[in-house]
């Protein structure tokens, strides 16, 4: 690799870090960096392998005016770009090196949508075809592109993502004015069909998209509504939400931070939403339309609805069993099998399933008896944890 590409892959990888693609994959705690400096991120593949991933930009020159981004036209940043043969062959010798298992690609949109996918998806077509490389690519959807770039993307990636950024047209125009939620939205709605099509067999890992958390002001409430309409319509395989940070030299640099808190609250509702069976008209809100920061979303149910427990853990559905805090699929499946072998009596039989008892207990009967717990503490209307 040469010096000016290795410039270019640490440059255009650093510039990608806003764009989320795997499990925790903005955090500093999940990057880690090879012997040449460039970071590489972790992603989680639906049958549960974890791939390390060159994260990186095609370009970062940009005529998009979106008030949050660091690559937003006239900030005053060095632009370049990466030739699909550059990037191609940048990745290939990385690959054989054993740095990375598997690529996300993005860009900025520099002039016509179309002619910045073109580029990325002749990148993707050479890691392909030339480098016969078979794992897992995930490319980003630009907004403008044509159906039939879609169909390519499709065909070449396993993920395909389009970043919405905001929950409806009202807040987006807040922070990209130069944007249509319609024009991000049909995107999701080609690929939906496509895959359907298909039987699955093309993006194979299902499509995604991000939110920016606070930038536009809106509320959790909206946020979690388009959230669970996206994966009733589009079959959405996951939405990342990214806490809002200011970037210097744009017109929201001195916009408040958004809380990490909040982002987590976000994440706890969409596992609700993706895995425990809940709709979004049964999720808490405050007076405001936020997520309650005192007590995690599954508990606030709980907690709302009182006649509904305790439940006896020997006879409960696994319907039932996902309502309880402190009870996961995996805790649930155990209790279920092992419930065949003898009865839950004691918390600590509900420990070995994996089930967080504190959480649990004040929620659930164990062979007709409720479990003994301690009150939580609080302060100031905060749970101390």
């Amino acid at each position: 690799m040469t010096m000016d590409t290795y410039e270019k892959v640490k440059m255009l990888g650093r510039a990608a870090q806003y764009d989320l693609c795997g499990e925790a994959c903005g955090t500093e705690a999940n990057r880690v960096r090879d012997d040449l400096g460039r970071w590489i991120y972790p992603a989680v593949l639906p049958d549960g392998r974890r791939v390390k991933l060159l994260k990186v930009l095609q370009s970062n020159a940009c005529t998009n005016d979106c008030y949050y981004c660091a690559n937003r036209v006239g900030r005053d940043c060095r632009r370049i770009s990466f030739s699909p043969d550059e990037l191609a062959q940048a990745f290939d010798q990385m690959r054989r090196q054993g740095l990375v298992e598997g690529l996300f690609l993005s860009s900025a949109v520099c002039g016509r949508p179309a002619r910045a996918m073109d580029r990325m998806l002749a990148t993707v077509e050479l890691v392909r075809r030339k480098y016969q490389f078979p794992g897992y690519i995930h490319l980003k959807i630009l907004p403008g592109v044509t159906q039939a770039h879609v169909e390519q993307a499709v065909r070449l990636a396993s993920r395909v993502s389009v970043n919405l950024e905001a929950p409806n047209s009202e807040r987006l125009i807040r922070i990209a004015p130069g944007k249509s939620l319609e024009e991000l939205v049909e995107p999701l709605r080609w690929v939906h069909r496509l895959r359907l099509e298909s039987g699955g067999r093309l993006a194979p890992a299902g499509q995604t998209t991000q939110f920016v958390v606070g930038a536009a002001d809106e509320a959790d409430q909206e946020l979690l509504q388009t959230t669970a309409q996206l994966y009733r319509e589009v079959d959405l395989h996951r939405v990342y939400f990214s806490a809002f940070q200011p970037v210097p030299n744009t017109p929201l640099a001195e916009h408040l931070p958004t809380s990490l808190w909040r982002e987590h609250r976000l994440y706890q509702s969409d596992f609700l939403l993706r895995q425990y069976g809940f709709a979004f008209d049964e999720l808490i809100f405050d007076e405001k339309g936020n997520l309650p920061r005192r007590a995690d979303p599954k508990r606030m149910w709980a907690l709302a609805h009182p006649e509904l427990f305790p439940i006896e853990v020997n006879r409960a559905s696994q319907e039932e069993l996902l309502r309880v805090p402190g009870i996961g699929p995996r805790s649930a499946g155990r209790i279920l099998r092992w419930r065949w072998e003898g009865k839950f009596r004691t918390l600590t039989d509900l420990k070995k399933a994996g089930a967080v008892i504190q959480w649990a207990a004040p929620f659930v009967l164990l062979d007709g008896r409720r479990a003994p717990y301690q009150l939580e503490l609080w302060a100031d209307g905060q749970m101390v944890r």
